[in-house]
């Protein structure tokens, strides 16, 4: 598919009221925890979209046939949930106000899942404990009912799924370090989805948190006019609570995808042992130690060695190069040790990683960019085959090193995010340097890029931190010749000299003054 074909969404355009809704919301909090009322929430933003889809589907199907109105396979069809009269939106807003509001909502919740196999065990239930304020479950149901500006379909969706991903933003920030368990910072995942260009084939994510990889990967595709079911998403996550999010998040946005669950996880339960992924995006735990890797010392994913019990970096690093498919391409988010850690044989991995020629980029990232940690992270690319043919360059031999450090605006007084047109250079770049038809010419940058033979970096002990590669950025030149140059300088320093030597006369005075 051509790099150019971007297509304008009228539902891409900046809404602008996501912020001021999620305002609304966090006051009828008071003095609930987050963390509890990020379900509380997000349950019912969930059920009025799948009310919506359901409605606008049941209206158009009454219009053409009224006995199809009532035929389940016909929303089954267009990814739509059968949603029963007692779980429907208008049923819930029409007795917001009782005190019984709680338990229709849990009866709506269970009625739903009941009709709704992909959904068993997902939806929150427990809205009738006696801790929930009733009156702001009322008030949150009127909150909510505005959210989808009577638009119907795939616009209505849009909306809904954008606020939902807003939401699950906030409350990522809210929690502080919890919260990133869940949540990866957009603008990171959009710098993966952008520089991978995941456009068909199977997309994986062995931790995928509340699914926020997937979300950008099909609006990926919408953006430059390809068709969602091109690519088929594969996910894993230990964490319930967490697994659930996911899968609310990508129903609300009508993305079908295949996500397991267990409580032992990716490295002890591969619940997707055979799949070999196209694409493969990943925001592992920084840094675990208690991955149980005593128990994994013999395993068919150690290919460049086995990784250390007190660190699961380059577990994550194998675990995701074993999934890859024979073209397949990686994207992974790491704390900055990764890059050049020497300690229990890490050093030893990557070496062997490097040589065998599977890496394929590695991006420095600014600080501050994450909710849950402050410690730098890095993104390192992967890739199966170098030399893929279909007009790209070959690459072999070759790593490339940007810098993105630098870059970054604050958005509050602790977090940084990346603006569109960082995310775009750094992307391009990467495109250029592949080879990509219509990306341009590659060209090193002193400070910002560089592409690095084997020889270079086996110069460097085989450390990857970019800064070590790129050099120090040019220094604009004034156009002032340098003889003159020099003749200002030195007056500047002589002049500047004369002032330091007035001042310390001036303090030797006052001093004596003083009687010291």
């Amino acid at each position: 598919m051509p790099r150019t074909s971007r297509h304008a969404n009228p539902a891409a355009a900046v809404l602008g009221f996501e912020a001021e809704l999620f305002k609304a919301a966090d006051k009828l909090r008071g003095n609930m925890e987050p963390s509890d009322y990020k379900h509380v929430v997000l349950g019912l933003i969930f059920l009025k979209y799948i009310s919506d889809a359901f409605e606008a589907k049941h209206r158009a199907l009454l219009a053409q046939d009224p006995a199809a109105a009532e035929d389940r396979d016909e929303y089954l069809a267009e990814n739509v949930f059968w949603v029963p009269k007692e779980a429907r939106w208008s049923h819930l807003q029409a007795h917001a106000k009782r005190p019984e509001i709680g338990l229709l909502i849990d009866e709506a919740m269970r009625a739903i899942e009941k009709d709704n196999e992909s959904l068993k065990g997902v939806l929150p239930k427990d809205y009738a404990r006696p801790a929930l304020n009733k009156v702001m479950l009322g008030e949150l149901i009127d909150l909510i009912s505005g959210i989808a500006l009577g638009e119907a379909g795939d616009l209505s969706r849009d909306i809904l799924g954008r606020v939902y991903e807003y939401f699950l933003g906030q409350f990522a920030g809210a929690e502080g370090k919890r919260g990133g368990e869940f949540y990866t910072p957009r603008s990171v995942v959009r710098v993966l989805v952008e520089m991978l260009e995941p456009y068909r084939g199977r997309v994986y994510d062995p931790c995928c948190g509340s699914g926020g990889m997937f979300v950008q990967s099909e609006k990926f595709v919408q953006e430059h006019g390809g068709r969602i079911g091109d690519i088929a998403i594969y996910g894993q996550e230990s964490n319930y609570t967490t697994w659930r999010l996911c899968k609310m998040n990508l129903a609300v946005r009508g993305i079908d995808a295949d996500i397991r669950w267990n409580n032992e996880g990716s490295f002890h339960k591969d619940e997707l042992r055979d799949l070999k992924a196209d694409y493969i995006l990943a925001n592992p735990p920084f840094n675990i130690s208690d991955w149980g890797g005593e128990r994994l010392r013999e395993d068919v994913r150690w290919t460049f060695g086995v990784p250390p019990v007190g660190n699961a970096n380059f577990a994550w690093l194998q675990h995701i190069h074993h999934h890859l498919a024979p073209n397949g391409t990686a994207g992974v988010v790491l704390a900055n040790g990764s890059m050049s850690s020497q300690q229990s044989g890490e050093g030893e991995i990557r070496k062997s990683m490097i040589e065998a020629d599977v890496v394929d980029c590695m991006v420095a990232l600014p600080g501050q960019l994450f909710y849950s940690t402050q410690i730098p992270a890095c993104l390192w690319f992967l890739a199966r085959n170098k030399n893929p043919g279909k007009g790209w360059r070959d690459r072999r031999g070759q790593v490339l090193f940007i810098d993105a450090r630098q870059m970054g605006v604050l958005v509050d007084r602790t977090r940084r995010e990346l603006t569109d047109e960082e995310i775009q250079r750094i992307a391009d770049t990467y495109h250029a340097w592949r080879g990509e038809p219509g990306a341009g010419e590659y060209a090193d940058i002193p400070g910002f890029c560089k592409s690095a033979t084997l020889d270079e970096i086996r110069q460097h002990s085989h450390v990857l931190t970019p800064g070590r590669y790129v050099g120090a950025a040019q220094q604009e030149d004034s156009g002032e010749p340098f003889a003159e140059k020099m003749a200002r300088l030195a007056a500047q320093w002589r002049q500047q000299r004369e002032e330091a030597a007035r001042l310390d006369a001036a303090i030797e005075a006052n001093l004596r003054e003083l009687g010291f």
